[in-house]
């Protein structure tokens, strides 16, 4: 919809809506700009303290996705009116726990009554203007990174169905409450050939490669066996415990997709779930990749080599 409106014209912005891209960038001097992102959303697990920490986690992916430090941050409160407040300070002391690990002040926020409960934050961070990473700047002959496994979506479905097993919600609540600032600052550290990145969130794996596909004008291709899948996905979608959010992204992204014939119908499906605060998707130069996933594994992230980066070509992405 924003781009149905008239375009304010600003020179210092290196980032916008236009790009489809994980946040905005505004550059404040010439060493410096403005990272600048907003997530909140309804609560995706039953403890109200963790659904503050994967809230908080969830929002500081964009600044670490464009390569970003987070500073500072605004709460967005959408609570019933009759609830018991003691639950909403857990949610907000479980958002403040990893704002506080992430380093980003809690300054303020806002908050309205609602029949529910929707808790995010917008953050503001820092990076110099010339080391954004945008999802943009792909180029052919680069190795794909992805830095989590897939399948929180179906997994928080199954546990609003009370459906899903113990362990499965441990791996999911692993996953959905890291921080991807490990992942950011190695790659920040190191003179690593980084020449985009993005988050993998709403619009699943697929939806978010296409992105960079068509930001890049390249395309991708990917391992099926090298994507890493949390326990217990696989049969939530073969019980049916599909969110609506991957249907609605199928629909849409599945028309740039061809698949190799051994890839099955369940894995298909996991390539479009909707993911909530999840890895990374790199595009390095292939001669840094090795290294590059090594470092990450050693610092505890679990980065795999999940495919590569070719001439434009149809279809956009190619899973085998």
């Amino acid at each position: 919809m924003l781009g149905k409106l008239a375009r304010q014209h600003d020179l210092n912005v290196l980032v916008g809506f236009d790009h489809a891209d994980d946040a905005g960038v505004y550059q404040i001097a010439p060493d410096q700009a403005l990272v600048q992102t907003v997530d909140f959303f309804t609560p995706v697990v039953d403890d109200p303290y963790v659904f503050g920490q994967i809230a908080a986690t969830n929002a500081l992916s964009d600044v670490y996705a464009m390569g970003g430090k987070p500073l500072t941050s605004l709460a967005l409160v959408c609570f019933p009116e009759k609830a018991d407040l003691e639950i909403l300070e857990r949610i907000l002391a479980g958002g403040l726990s990893k704002m506080i690990e992430a380093g980003c002040t809690v300054i303020g926020g806002h908050s309205i009554r609602d029949e529910e409960t929707k808790f995010g934050y917008a953050v503001t961070g820092l990076i110099h203007p010339k080391r954004v990473l945008a999802n943009a700047g792909a180029k052919p002959g680069d190795a794909l990174i992805f830095t989590k496994a897939l399948g929180t979506g179906v997994i928080s479905t199954a546990i609003k169905k009370g459906k899903a097993e113990s362990a499965w919600i441990d791996a999911a609540v692993q996953s959905m409450t890291t921080l991807n600032k490990l992942a950011a600052e190695l790659i920040g550290k190191n003179d690593y050939a980084v020449h985009a990145m993005t988050d993998v969130t709403g619009f699943g794996l697929i939806g978010h490669a296409r992105e960079m596909a068509l930001a890049s004008n390249v395309a991708l291709r990917f391992c099926a066996k090298n994507i890493s899948i949390l326990p217990g996905a696989m049969e939530c979608i073969r019980a049916g415990y599909i969110p609506a959010g991957l249907k609605n992204n199928r629909d849409f992204a599945e028309c740039v997709v061809s698949y190799e014939a051994e890839i099955g119908d369940d894995l298909k499906a996991l390539l479009f779930d909707p993911q909530t605060a999840g890895g990374l998707l790199i595009s390095v130069a292939e001669e840094n990749c090795e290294e590059l996933v090594h470092d990450m594994q050693s610092a505890g992230v679990p980065a795999r080599h999940i495919g590569n980066v070719t001439e434009s070509r149809k279809p956009l992405i190619r899973i085998y």
